[in-house]
């Protein structure tokens, strides 16, 4: 047995920082060099970052990227280097590279380009149509790209049947709650198929409203883990690979008699490539890793710290602004900004109306003091006044209409812009995923921000990880009070948000049919809700299409979130009841 050493560099890109991107690529081929490893591997597009959209149209970027990609083969003097790029040649191609002295051994083209949810390759890119298989004589393995390891008959599998004893598989492979246990199944189940050892190498980070979870893998071809590398963070995965050696006549034998399949596609080419490689000697042996299984609410916690942290960072911010109301919407937000930023990089406002609790402006206290951050305190009843005095031949004063709600949270957020602007601060703004599916908040008010953090987190979720932050704090960091409290908007007398809208365990279930599963109106109604309380949450629904258009992007967590994954007409007259 010959031991072959593979390190997987599940780095966090930057998208658009080529310089910044490639110098991270060149650090961790050095430290694979350092390791005595035989091959080093990137996540997919690692030298443009993922997705890099519109960049795409931009030939200065796509050239500048194959300029990249080519510093990167240089160093590949001693050891394989495994690429993620953009490739042009009369068309684009998402493309890995694979390299050895200093040379180019072999360009892949992703064949299977995703077009669905929050992916737009076909945008983009043109399918590839080649295949190839390297030989390094006591080796063979093949490389392919995020989303052609998810096809049973893809290019997995001819890749197997022209001798692949490996299969590296290069991802941008987005994160929703429950996504690390799904690919984790579909990675053993390519291995065992095929009877090969998996490689699979994700990306990590943050990228606008896209978390990357990485939980990069080596799969054995019985299809258990043989090491991995943890979620929400970078690393470097190093194994160690047994392979019998076997003399270069019998491994053409063997390939010749090699039966290829096709996937269903004539055009697709099928080629076997020969490297003289030496494997390096091997004087340590390597520490196996294994990941901490998360829980859904630890994943989803973990993946809010990080996407706030590469918003807020990536986007050259350095600190930022929450609006304290009391409630638990805001505590969250304010506990995951300082995980994320830490607490001398975020400002708390508590901006107390006539309307305000007691409880609820000590409460906004008690959490700063809890986190340790600055809070400032602006209140905000003169200046609502001053407001009505002008608006009184308009508005009579004893109007019941929410335009004097709604005039409070626009005041909050013109107060908070304004900090935003004369400091720099990032505004984070609060809102949950059911009050933004139900349009359940103020247009330019409390949604006035640049970046919504929990946007796609469903109320009763952000219960749920309000109880998880403060047991693993080990004490009521979001105050007791704060989570057992009836939500209320506090914008009118006792106002409760049951006043409004149906109980948020009931809320949350529908809204999951009708927005997450795509249920019809009689399909939810036959789960055991009652008809008026359907029809009315799906009217609310999509009547609000025109205020979630114009709210600041927000971290998915879930697998259909708002914006990027559901699209649905401003103007939309269709029902189904």
């Amino acid at each position: 047995m010959n031991k072959f050493r593979i390190a997987l560099a599940q780095i966090n890109s930057v998208v658009g920082d080529l310089s910044g991107n490639s110098k991270k690529i060149f650090d961790y081929i050095d430290k694979a060099k350092q390791s005595d490893c035989d091959m080093v591997v990137f996540p997919e597009l690692a030298i443009t970052g993922y997705p890099p959209e519109d960049l795409i149209f931009r030939d200065s970027f796509v050239k500048a990227n194959i300029e990249k990609m080519k510093d990167i083969v240089k160093s590949s003097t001693d050891i394989i280097i495994v690429v993620g790029f953009i490739d042009s040649k009369d068309k684009i191609y998402n493309a890995v590279s694979v390299s050895y002295g200093s040379e180019i051994v072999d360009i892949y083209h992703k064949i299977h380009l995703p077009n669905y949810g929050v992916f737009d390759e076909d945008r983009y890119f043109t399918s590839g149509s080649k295949i190839s298989v390297i030989n390094l004589n006591n080796l063979n393995f093949g490389v392919n790209i995020c989303e052609d390891i998810w096809y049973e008959n893809g290019p997995a599998k001819i890749q197997k049947k022209t001798g692949a004893d490996l299969i590296v598989n290069i991802s941008a492979s987005p994160f929703h709650y429950g996504k690390y246990m799904d690919r984790k199944n579909m990675l053993s189940k390519r291995a065992i198929e095929n009877d090969t050892y998996v490689a699979f190498c994700n990306n990590v980070g943050g990228q606008d409203e896209l978390i990357f979870d990485g939980g990069s893998s080596i799969i054995s071809p019985k299809g258990s883990l043989i090491s991995g590398a943890p979620q929400f963070e970078e690393a470097f995965l190093i194994s160690d690979l047994g392979f019998t050696k076997i003399d270069d006549q019998t491994e053409r034998k063997i390939f010749s008699k090699n039966k290829i399949d096709q996937i269903n596609d004539s055009s697709i080419k099928i080629s076997k490539i020969y490297l003289d490689v030496n494997l390096k000697i091997k004087n340590k042996a390597v520490q196996v890793s294994r990941p901490k299984y998360m829980s859904h609410i630890e994943e989803v916690y973990k993946a809010l710290v990080l996407g706030t942290k590469d918003y807020v960072t990536k986007s050259g911010f350095g600190k930022v602004i929450v609006a304290l109301s009391g409630g638990i919407d805001s505590s969250l937000v304010a506990t995951i900004a300082v995980d994320a930023l830490g607490a001398e990089n975020v400002i708390g406002i508590s901006m107390p109306s006539m309307y305000s609790s007691k409880g609820s402006i000590s409460d906004a206290v008690k959490l700063s003091e809890n986190l340790k951050i600055k809070l400032i305190k602006i209140p905000i009843e003169d200046i609502f006044n001053v407001f009505i005095s002008n608006l009184l031949d308009f508005i009579p004063s004893d109007s019941q209409g929410v335009s004097k709600e709604n005039l409070q949270s626009r005041i909050r957020g013109n107060l908070v812009m304004a900090l935003s602007n004369e400091f720099g601060y990032l505004a984070l703004t609060t809102g949950n995923k059911s009050e933004m599916a139900v349009g359940y908040a103020t247009i330019y008010g409390d949604m006035a921000g640049g970046y919504a953090v929990i946007k796609d987190v469903p109320k009763t979720m952000v219960f749920k990880l309000s109880k998880f932050r403060n047991i693993m704090e080990k004490f009521s960091l979001i105050p007791e009070e704060v989570i057992s409290k009836p939500p209320s908007a506090e914008l009118r007398p006792d106002q409760k948000d049951e006043d409004t809208l149906p109980p948020y365990d009931i809320l949350d279930m529908i809204l999951k049919a009708y927005v997450e599963d795509d249920l019809d109106f009689s399909e939810i109604e036959k789960l055991g809700f009652d008809n008026q309380t359907v029809k009315d949450v799906i009217n609310l629904v999509d009547q609000s299409e025109y205020k979630r258009r114009q709210s600041p992007p927000g971290i998915k967590i879930t697998p259909k979130n708002f914006g990027r994954d559901r699209r649905l007409p401003i103007v939309n007259k269709y029902k189904d009841f």
